[in-house]
């Protein structure tokens, strides 16, 4: 399932370019236009889920661990997982998602401080 009007979906399609950091059967990372860190990559599932907040189908429990794996994976060949890093699912327009198809970023290579924003 993907939606024609999601910039994701339009990544994981092949319609707009990306800087790939990781790619499988399930998941797609790549760089963050926008970083807000040295490392800054988000990782997506390849199936459109609008936020963590739809999360609701029997087979998005599979993606939801994949794209956590994933993320854990992106962050060990970015260099991150000596030092730390930090993973962020931002759920709504509230809580700072801009892009409506579920993304976790990963975020490293600085001291990141608390609370994030």
């Amino acid at each position: 399932m993907s939606d024609s009007t999601c910039i994701f979906c339009r990544i994981v399609a092949g319609e707009i370019p990306a800087k790939l950091a990781y790619e499988d059967e399930g998941c797609v990372a790549f760089h963050d236009l926008n970083p807000q860190a040295p490392v800054h990559v988000l990782v997506i599932p390849r199936r459109h889920i609008a936020s963590l907040a739809d999360a609701r189908a029997p087979e998005d429990e599979a993606a939801l661990g994949r794209v956590m794996l994933v993320a854990a994976r992106v962050a060990e060949e970015g260099g991150l997982s000596a030092e730390g890093f930090r993973t962020v699912i931002n759920t709504g327009a509230s809580a700072g998602q801009s892009v409506f198809h579920l993304h976790v970023h990963v975020l490293g290579g600085r001291p990141l401080s608390w609370p994030p924003g």
